[in-house]
């Protein structure tokens, strides 16, 4: 089936504001194009928001929350209700993921088989949670104090473009469970799954206003929306540099915010490590969603020991990896989003190469495939860790592969970034693996697997890749009020 027969069939032609339950234009009635990845033809027209539109929500949304109509709603009522839209998505699951593999460039195998059942996990999970928060109380001669948590108010949410749907629902649900009312900004490059979410929200009776979704340019939308002083808290997902921006945005009214930012984490792999194993979860860890994945285990740190023998064994898992049209479910690996990341992608690729660094496989792109953004599974090895595709975040299926003598020398080059955001150990020995997790400076770290969450567990990174934690009772620690009140008896 032609890209533009399911483009059709999923109705991504026109993708609107959602404010108070409602799809609407642009104040303006300026529309902005979006294009698929993989064959970089046109896919949508999005309405393109200005600083009145999010001013425009901002007030519905503070408007919905001062009316109490979901902010001090029985929690229990709450839950039903997300706990609905999380049905509502399994039920949407095949047309959502569709839209997202069209619209972020991955394949329709990730798209369905994990990003859309962990959007609805996400809504299920907090709603079920946010049941069990409880508040603390405490006695002191005559008198008793006890904390409550209330909503904080409008909250802003600003997503990323590589895993849209997902990362939405992990923001909103949090946000929504507590009480608040929301203004989402999905990325200019990938909004049409986001809005989406529109239409679940009115099915599942969301009471309008509570959910408002608005798409545009980060310099007008983002940037009104982490000023506006109605605004009482922002969480943002993307690059370092533009968290700062928000960061700067945000001081100005004294909005608290929560900063989801870059990586550069290293995968460390010790000599008495199975092998197999290793190769597998480090091939996932850098390759999965084409390397656009803040996660990605992108320093693959190795023993010297087993260097020449474990690059042979990476070299040849990355040389079978089926890269192709996303809509195959054979494809392993799809598009980048858009022909300026593959540009990017590729002048790294060069940069790392005129550093002195080695071509294992790859480096090129795939040109053969027609005219989408296809870009080979890549190793550059031999790398040092002061070379600049050591360093800055390429953000694509590019893994810089670095030799390593001991277990402080390993430490120490994984440390040895401005980024602190997640790493990876491979090892048999177990107090090896307690050793290097305690001292390797990231927010998470896996022993032995990779990318697995427990969405108890707090999210976030450390240094240049993030401010704050998100998941279980450090979300709703973000998004509510502490209050403690004191009684004399």
């Amino acid at each position: 089936m032609s890209d533009q027969l399911l483009d059709k069939k999923v109705n991504v032609q026109d993708a609107r504001l959602f404010i108070n339950g409602e799809y609407v234009d642009a104040l303006s009635g300026q529309t902005f194009e979006t294009s698929n990845p993989a064959t970089n033809r046109p896919l949508a027209r999005v309405a393109n928001a200005s600083e009145e539109d999010v001013n425009r929500a901002v007030e519905v949304a503070q408007r919905t929350f001062e009316s109490g109509v979901w902010s001090e709603m029985p929690v229990e009522e709450r839950s039903r209700i997300l706990c609905r839209m999380s049905d509502l998505i399994m039920e949407r699951a095949d047309e959502i993921a569709l839209v997202e593999t069209l619209d972020v460039g991955k394949p329709i195998n990730e798209s369905r088989g994990f990003d859309i059942p962990r959007a609805a996990q996400n809504l299920r999970f907090f709603a079920e949670m946010a049941k069990y928060v409880h508040a603390e109380h405490y006695e002191m001669g005559r008198f008793s104090s006890y904390s409550t948590y209330a909503p904080a108010g409008v909250t802003s949410l600003i997503i990323p473009w590589n895993l849209p749907f997902m990362q939405m629902t992990w923001k909103a649900s949090a946000a929504l469970a507590a009480g608040n009312t929301v203004l989402v900004k999905p990325a200019s490059y990938t909004p049409l799954s986001a809005v989406m979410l529109g239409d679940i929200a009115n099915e599942a009776g969301l009471p309008p206003g509570v959910l408002n979704i608005v798409t545009g340019p980060g310099g007008t939308v983002g940037t009104a929306m982490t000023t506006h002083p109605n605004v009482r808290r922002i969480s943002f997902v993307g690059e370092t540099t533009t968290g700062k921006t928000v960061m700067q945005n945000a001081a100005s009214q004294l909005i608290p915010v929560s900063l989801e930012l870059g990586g550069k984490s290293a995968n460390i792999v010790f000599e008495d490590a199975d092998l197999e194993e290793a190769v597998k979860g480090s091939i996932e860890a850098i390759y999965r969603n084409q390397g656009e994945i803040c996660l990605a285990g992108s320093r693959l740190l190795v023993q010297e020991s087993i260097y020449d023998r474990f690059l042979e064994m990476f070299v040849e898992a990355a040389s079978k990896i089926k890269v192709g049209d996303p809509l195959n479910e054979e494809t392993e690996m799809g598009a980048l989003v858009s022909k300026g990341h593959l540009n990017t992608v590729d002048e790294y690729v060069q940069i790392g190469l005129q550093e002195g660094a080695k071509l294992g496989f790859g480096g090129k792109r795939l040109t053969e495939l027609g005219e989408g953004n296809y870009y080979t599974p890549t190793v550059l090895y031999d790398v040092d860790n002061k070379m600049r595709v050591a360093q800055e975040e390429i953000f694509g299926p590019v893994v810089v592969v670095i030799p390593f003598k001991t277990e402080e020398d390993a430490i120490r080059i994984a440390n040895d970034s401005i980024y602190g955001l997640a790493g990876v150990v491979w090892t048999n020995d177990l107090r090896r693996a307690h050793r290097v997790a305690n001292r390797v400076q990231s927010g998470l770290l896996w022993v032995n697997c990779w990318y697995v969450r427990d969405l108890r567990t707090p999210f976030g990174g450390s240094k240049a890749s993030g401010i704050g934690r998100e998941g279980g009772r450090h979300s709703f620690d973000f998004y509510t009020e502490a209050k403690t009140i004191t009684m004399k008896r």
